[in-house]
């Protein structure tokens, strides 16, 4: 069974636009189909201060991988491109690469290491504006 997905990318570090680049890639290989791509935008640092800008982009996904599996996939892509640490407890990094679950058909799942919808996704137009691009 497919499901529709949609992820949020960013990254603020190294060549940002082949970060994303290549992170879409390794979900078209590793997690499923990319059916839409919204723009690049540019957003300042969210929830931390950084003189590095952001490139961020929202993606639709159809993927056989039930929503755990599908954590652990975008975290594997996230450590193979170079990412050390996650952020914890509100506290942000400067990162090769991010890869949030936004949305998952229309299931809601409230988990320690696993919600969605993406609970602050409401709150940062670097994903929500994307995200209307391609859901419309």
């Amino acid at each position: 069974m497919q499901h529709v997905v949609y992820l949020g990318l960013g990254s603020n570090l190294g060549n940002k636009k082949a970060n994303i680049r290549r992170a879409v890639k390794k979900i078209g290989e590793l997690i499923g189909t990319v059916e839409r791509q919204s723009a690049l935008y540019v957003s300042e640092p969210w929830g931390f201060s950084s003189e590095n800008e952001f490139v961020n982009v929202v993606i639709c996904v159809s993927t056989s991988l039930l929503p755990r599996p599908l954590l652990s996939a975008t975290q594997e892509i996230e450590r193979s491109m170079g990412r050390k640490k996650k952020s914890v407890n509100g506290i942000y990094h400067d990162r090769i690469i991010d890869i949030d679950i936004l949305l998952y058909d229309d299931l809601t799942i409230d988990e320690p290491d696993l919600k969605i919808p993406h609970p602050l996704m409401q709150q940062r137009d670097f994903v929500m504006i994307p995200l209307k691009e391609i859901m419309e």
